[in-house]
Parts: C-alpha cells; structure tokens; sequence
C-alpha cells in the first residue's frame, strides 16, 4: 500500500495546517499552494482538493488542476455548505465531486477513501 499524494489548493492556513495532519496520520503526503499557478508542471497528484473561496475563478483553477494529476487522479471542490449553487457550478466545470467545507474538514479520511482508495 502506497500513500496518496494530495494537492490542496486553499489560502486558509489554519484548514491547510489541520488537513496535513491528518494526512501524515493516514500516511498520505500533503502537498499545500495558495493557488494553482504554484504548482510545478510535471507534478502529479491522485487527488486535487479546491477551496473554491480562496480561488477567483474556480472553472479555470479545476481545469488547471486536470493538468496537474495523474490520469486516474480526482478533483474534489469545496466550499461553504450555504454555497451549493457555486459548489454544483464547479462539479458542472468538471470537478469530479463537491463537498462541504465541514464534509473535508472533519470527514478527510472517509473523502479521500471514497474518491481515492488506497490500492
């Protein structure tokens, strides 16, 4: 079994410092950038998590994440649970799934499990 590599795109350093330990915990690595555009052009990931409120134009960032993940990867957005609209909008702009801002926070090893399964 092997740890996933995770892409966290988020500004909120408090969220990026709490989601690092819980993947050391899982024995996956936490890759953390304030924005995409951070992030080196051979990278790969199995899965992207986009905050979409630290992100101006969450379609442009989701399709910049498809770029930045190995072909299996997955691309999870999300949000504010009063944002469902913008977190459909996201999914609509290819994001493989949406959740809440509480669903990620609180529930990261039950998400990554479920978009990601370790092999």
């Amino acid at each position: 079994m092997h740890g996933r590599r995770i892409l966290l795109v988020s500004s909120d350093l408090m969220a990026s410092s709490r989601l690092a330990g819980v993947a050391r915990g899982l024995g996956d690595a936490l890759d953390v950038r304030a924005s995409l555009a951070a992030v080196a052009t051979d990278a790969s990931y199995d899965v992207v998590l986009i905050d979409i409120q630290s992100c101006p134009d969450p379609a442009a960032a989701i399709a910049r994440a498809r770029e930045a993940m190995v072909a299996t990867g997955h691309v999870v957005a999300f949000g504010p649970h009063v944002w469902k609209e913008r977190l459909d909008a996201a999914v609509e702009a290819g994001a493989d799934t949406a959740a809440t801002r509480g669903e990620v926070m609180e529930g990261l090893a039950a998400l990554l499990d479920r978009v990601a399964p370790k092999e």
